[in-house]
């Protein structure tokens, strides 16, 4: 075992000092073909066409793959440099994003990706490219509980993508994709009216539900978001001043009557009921 291990890290020592020599090398022919040849190994297994191809696993595989992945970066950095407008610096350019995409690497990813189709429009990888910088702006969006910008910035993008390229055969993942980031917001803005809700800000609660409601009018928290408001209207207008009272006990049994209007089978139909009589007490 011993001297398996020393034979390995020679090979390792040995692929860095060759790797070193390309670096600071002047044949870019060379840094082409040693780049590729990074490229292709880090790329294994071989991964499908745009996507959607599994994550790859975070162990010794995946980290030996991300090593050449990066080392190809170097080489195809000097020869975009190099060579800006050439065949040879649009196919760097190009996997240069690829390769930090599939290190998931993705904010790097996303900024080459997302500037290859300004600085190559008519390249035949633009639309390759375009998908997957919003795949980037996708996996950076965190858990619905934290702050959703990336989340938007990625609906944002894949609405791009599906104006640029309305045929594609991607637009259905992106329809698809982009339901799944929605529903996410639609989780956090509900979570919100539920904090408001748990708090007993009846004023906060009634006026984020009603919010809620208008902005997502067909959310599957729709029928719990009205029982909120519902709820939430009745405290509100039971302690309330005097000056206000009526007013607000008003409003919120008129709401009990659209609640029951809009879900008769609701299992909060007797709770709102229930609230409906007291409110009429309080008239």
């Amino acid at each position: 075992m011993f001297f398996i291990a020393l034979i390995a890290a020679s090979m390792v020592l040995q692929s860095c000092s060759e790797f070193n020599q390309v670096v600071k090398s002047d044949d870019y022919a060379k840094k082409l073909e040693v780049a590729n040849e990074y490229y292709e190994k880090g790329m294994k297994p071989k991964m499908k066409k745009f996507r959607n191809e599994p994550k790859l696993k975070s162990n010794g595989e995946f980290r030996l793959n991300t090593n050449y992945l990066l080392h190809s970066v170097t080489l195809y950095e000097q020869i975009y440099q190099r060579m800006p407008k050439s065949g040879e610096g649009e196919l760097a350019y190009f996997r240069i994003g690829k390769a930090y995409y599939h290190a998931e690497d993705y904010y790097m990813a996303g900024y080459y990706l997302g500037s290859f189709t300004q600085r190559f429009p008519v390249s035949v990888k633009c639309q390759e490219a375009l998908f997957t910088s919003a795949m980037c702006s996708v996996n950076n969006s965190p858990e619905f509980s934290l702050d959703q910008q990336d989340t938007e910035l990625a609906i944002n993008d894949l609405q791009q993508f599906i104006n640029r390229y309305p045929d594609s055969e991607l637009v259905d993942s992106c329809n698809k994709i982009m339901d799944r980031l929605r529903f996410k917001l639609e989780r956090k803005d509900f979570e919100g009216v539920k904090q408001y809700a748990k708090t007993e800000d009846y004023r906060a609660a009634v006026a984020s539900s009603l919010s809620f409601l208008e902005t997502h009018p067909r959310s599957t928290f729709k029928e719990e978001a009205w029982f909120i408001l519902v709820k939430n209207s009745s405290l509100l207008a039971k302690n309330s001043i005097d000056t206000k009272k009526r007013e607000r006990v008003e409003e919120a049994i008129e709401r009990c009557h659209t609640f029951a209007a809009e879900f008769p089978t609701s299992d909060y139909r007797e709770a709102v009921l229930d609230l409906q009589r007291e409110l009429e007490k309080e008239l």
